[in-house]
């Protein structure tokens, strides 16, 4: 019995985390957008003439993609779930 909730303990620490990691994405998102809002409509109302809101846009928006990447992206390509894929690919190989 112990054992039983011994994997449920990790299986609710990984939920949790991964909840975390959903959570500091989406936040990080929304501060991109509202902040980068707020950059585009000063540069039009201040200086319309000379457009630089894209400078932060882009150098931001780099990180916000590595950002998700790292919470949706890794998890597909070289996840745990590639791997056993590859480990079955592999051994199908082996029996032909």
């Amino acid at each position: 019995m112990k054992g039983k909730h011994m994997g449920e303990q990790e299986t609710y620490e990984r939920a949790k985390k991964r909840v975390e990691e959903l959570k500091s994405f989406y936040s990080h998102l929304f501060v991109y957008l509202a902040v980068n809002a707020g950059l585009f409509l000063l540069n039009i109302i201040t200086s319309p003439r000379h457009l630089w809101f894209y400078w932060p846009l882009i150098g931001w928006g780099i990180g916000l993609s590595i950002h998700g990447l790292s919470v949706f992206g890794t998890q597909k390509l070289l996840g745990k779930d590639w791997e056993e894929k590859k480990i079955r690919e592999m051994m199908e190989k082996e029996k032909r």
